[in-house]
């Protein structure tokens, strides 16, 4: 009879404390002292550098974001990263089975825009919070917006803004050359929008497939067209800077204009030494304290190399988790997540970076720079002319 007594009284413990267990589940679905980020990026497949550069800076920002305790509002957070393959369909799926199977609580990504507009509706269908990095194809907050998208990244007329200042005034003729895709497409009808509300005239754009080797066809045409500048939308490891060299672009009097990429195209652009064109980052250029100590820490902790392109993006997007989770206090229901981010400010490797109220872009500095011959290493490198503000590259709102 007391064995009875004392295996009933032991079970109704068990249910006190599974009922308590279920009780401490927070907004997020997830129990109180656990948050989940999915991170989805370009582990293999054309963009795989990038990708690569985004993992480093997530890793390094959720570390300087937490002082390295990897909790935020009393909660853990724990990350994991999904390869999407650089496809699309690919990307989905990762993001579905990070929803679904880790049940995270905010997504972050892509290396690709194509990626990223695959995953963007399930972040409003989830009702899940998704940071957009590094993908800059304006669609993202533009024609395919929706309220649960939010972007550190730039976008592609951030891009253009900085680059038509550079070469866009009266009667001046313009071509493009670009990869056939969202990114592509996107960046030059940006830049032609900018430099013709500048005066100039745009005279031929072309477009390339992205996985292109022999970009010989399409230089032809844009020769033919003789323009006084060519600006090239570009990204991965399939530059056409060679061939514009081999086949004596300007030589024929068509300056060549651009963003400046990764350091890993940098040798690719040696004989473009004095062009005038921009960039989002090079670790040379910002001078604040977050990018000060991102420098040092990644050359700690990868072999003395030097933050890239979109290293300090991924800290970014970091940062901005950890400062939004700061904000709700550790809620990360979507709409409570969305009312702390709109207007949100938080410093990062760019300085301060603000999220639009009304498309949730981030407006952030860019780099207007000269490409030139370096002392130090066997490649040009981009030494800047001037600071672009946030409010002078700050994007027309598209999604209206």
């Amino acid at each position: 009879m007391k064995l009875n007594r004392v295996f009933m009284f032991m079970v109704a413990i068990l249910c006190i404390g599974l009922l308590a267990a279920c009780g401490d589940e927070g907004a997020s679905g997830d129990s109180d002292d656990s948050i989940k980020v999915g991170v989805l990026l370009s582990q293999t497949g054309a963009l795989e550098s990038y990708g690569l550069q985004t993992q480093r800076g997530f890793e390094l920002g959720m570390e300087y974001a937490t002082d390295g305790t990897m909790e935020v509002a009393g909660k853990k957070i724990e990350y994991y990263f999904e390869d999407t393959e650089t496809d699309p369909t690919v990307a989905r799926q990762k993001a579905l089975s990070l929803l679904e199977d880790k049940e995270v609580d905010i997504l972050v990504g892509s290396s690709s825009s194509g990626d990223t507009l695959a995953v963007t509706p399930l972040a409003e269908e989830y009702e899940k919070v998704m940071i957009v990095e590094p993908a800059a194809a304006d669609s993202i907050t533009g024609s395919e917006y929706n309220d649960y998208v939010f972007r550190t990244a730039r976008n592609s007329s951030q891009d253009a803004a900085a680059a038509a200042a550079a070469v866009a005034k009266e009667g001046v003729k313009i071509a493009t050359l670009a990869p056939d895709y969202s990114f592509g497409h996107d960046g030059a009808k940006a830049f032609i929008e900018a430099a013709e509300d500048l005066g100039a005239v745009l005279v031929h754009e072309e477009y390339a497939d992205q996985a292109a080797t022999d970009f010989t066809a399409n230089i032809q045409k844009i020769i033919e067209a003789e323009p006084d500048y060519l600006f090239v939308v570009w990204a991965g490891a399939n530059t056409p800077w060679n061939q514009i060299v081999d086949m004596k672009v300007q030589e024929q009097g068509i300056k060549v204009t651009t963003g400046v990429a990764d350091i890993a195209t940098l040798p690719s652009m040696a004989p473009l030494v004095g062009m005038e064109g921009f960039t989002l980052y090079y670790h040379t250029l910002p001078d604040n304290e977050v990018n000060d100590w991102l420098i040092e820490e990644h050359k700690k902790k990868h072999d003395g190399e030097v933050p890239d392109l979109f290293t300090a993006g991924g800290m970014s997007a970091a940062l901005a988790v950890v400062a939004a989770i700061e904000k709700t206090d550790g809620d990360t229901t979507g709409d409570v997540m969305i009312e702390a981010m709109e207007g949100m400010s938080f410093d990062t490797p760019k300085g301060t970076m603000t999220f639009r109220e009304e498309d949730h872009q981030a407006l952030q500095e860019m780099y207007s720079v000269t490409l030139e011959e370096s002392d130090e290493f066997d490649y040009p490198v981009p030494v800047l002319k001037r600071v672009l503000t946030a409010e002078e590259t700050a994007p027309p709102i598209m999604n209206q």
